[in-house]
């Protein structure tokens, strides 16, 4: 009886190793992944990636949209991509703003709250077009290549969004560029986003390799 108990005791712990041994496996091998594709992604940026200053002059800027607040006003993210496509056209580095975004957003109208921030510092409505189905940073690409015809262009965003942004773009044909938004955000926030765009690396990775 006693041997019994023994070996029982020791299946049991055996079980619990090779439990164990396949969750360490796993652990590993997503964040062997998660991590090869966030490589991935800065290698194909990679000198398309800029401040204001250092920006290309392209005929258009791509603006993806971001949360709004509940009074409708752009929320820090999306303020911060605004104000850097308001002084690349100030500065002469594109001519025309492609807002792109979710015009029937959980938050509110993206395209609503964008335009109207722009007109609000003085942009032209003249220079600026909208695409209110703009639901992910990759069908922000694919129609603004697809329905608007952009083939060079700056994409602003923050910088943990970037590569994904800008290897995306280019991957959908646009000669694509990007500058670096603002973010007058809480760490907090930042550090949210920056858990969000790490694990958003491994899907944008598989679409191009399966489109």
């Amino acid at each position: 009886m006693r041997n019994a108990g023994k070996e029982k005791a020791t299946a049991k712990r055996r079980g619990w190793r090779r439990i164990v041994g396949a969750g360490f496996v796993v652990v590993s091998g997503l964040a062997f992944v998660t991590i090869g594709s966030n490589v991935a992604l800065w290698a194909m940026s990679s000198g398309h990636r800029s401040d204001v200053a250092g920006a290309p002059v392209v005929p258009v800027v791509i603006v993806p949209g971001a949360k709004v607040g509940a009074d409708g006003t752009p929320m820090a993210y999306l303020r911060g991509r605004l104000d850097v496509a308001i002084e690349l056209v100030a500065a002469g580095k594109a001519g025309e703003i492609l807002l792109s975004g979710d015009a029937g957003g959980s938050s509110g109208d993206e395209i609503a709250s964008m335009s109207r921030y722009l007109s609000e510092h003085g942009v032209d409505p003249a220079i600026v077009r909208a695409d209110g189905e703009g639901f992910s940073t990759r069908e922000t690409c694919e129609r603004a290549r697809t329905m608007f015809g952009v083939e060079r262009a700056i994409i602003v965003t923050q910088y943990q969004h970037l590569p994904r942004a800008v290897a995306l773009c280019r991957e959908t044909g646009i000669d694509a560029d990007g500058v670096v938004a603002y973010c007058e955000c809480r760490r907090q926030t930042e550090f949210r986003n920056n858990i969000r765009e790490w694990l958003a690396a491994p899907k944008a990775v598989a679409q191009m390799l399966l489109s």
